[in-house]
């Protein structure tokens, strides 16, 4: 645990070299272990679990991504970290734009992993699945090309992992249900990231197609775009190695 302005943060560190902060998504921690250690054979990870989430406390008074982003702010200020690249993974990609936005003093660029966290389409339609609207079964058919790299067995799980399943999905509530995953302010905030960004995105999302996030990606000035192949929403999940290969890349 680290403590950032008395609240207690769970906070994982791996490797050495440059740093990489790695955002999760809203599922948690489950199935980026992968992806994480063969960051860590390259640069120094560092992986919070967000307010709520995981065994992080909840500061008092935070109820938006936007408060969450100044308490990673301080994070980076506290632990005197630079040249940071941050990756971001679905609403960690949207923490991820939420942190740009404000300053890039410590950040060097982007890496946006089907990441949420803006209204592109219609005031009427969402642009992205309700997670709360849909089955879990449906959810897993339309975020993974593989349903299989999610699958757990709730009934062998310890009680601390099904608490902290639990705490995720009522983070996720409090932080992303309304408005649906974005912040209504921050479409407009976008040109303010003038660090390198590349959106990764899973050719097989059907939870946020890649249609919107082309959108997302040219609204930041500079961004690219690259599609992973045989994944969904979660290609850091179903690809690790592949979108671990091509961070490295980036950060050489």
């Amino acid at each position: 645990m680290v403590s950032i302005n008395g609240a207690n943060i769970e906070l994982v560190r791996r490797g050495k070299g440059r740093p990489i902060l790695f955002l999760h998504p809203h599922i948690g921690l489950h199935g980026s272990e992968a992806l994480i250690a063969r960051l860590a054979e390259h640069a120094e990870v560092l992986v919070p679990s967000h307010p709520g989430y995981g065994h992080s406390e909840l500061p008092k008074g935070m109820s938006t991504v936007d408060d969450m982003s100044y308490l990673y702010l301080d994070l980076l200020e506290q632990l005197e970290l630079r040249d940071v690249v941050i990756v971001g993974a679905s609403f960690g990609g949207w923490l991820a734009a939420e942190i740009a936005t404000k300053t890039t003093g410590r950040i060097s660029r982007l890496v946006m992993i089907g990441a949420v966290g803006v209204k592109l389409g219609p005031r009427d339609r969402s642009d992205i699945v309700d997670i709360f609207a849909t089955p879990r079964s449906r959810w897993e058919e339309l975020s993974f090309h593989d349903a299989s790299f999610w699958y757990r067995d709730y009934e062998a799980l310890s009680e601390d992992e099904l608490t902290v399943i639990a705490r995720n999905r009522e983070a996720t509530a409090l932080f992303a249900w309304n408005p649906y995953m974005y912040n209504p302010k921050l479409k407009a905030r976008l040109h303010r990231i003038r660090v390198p960004a590349l959106f990764l995105w899973g050719d097989a999302d059907r939870f946020a197609p890649a249609e919107y996030g082309k959108a997302y990606c040219a609204a930041i000035p500079g961004a690219r775009f690259e599609l992973v192949s045989e994944a969904g929403h979660f290609p850091h999940i179903e690809q690790a190695e592949r979108v671990a290969r091509r961070i490295v890349e980036e950060i050489k």
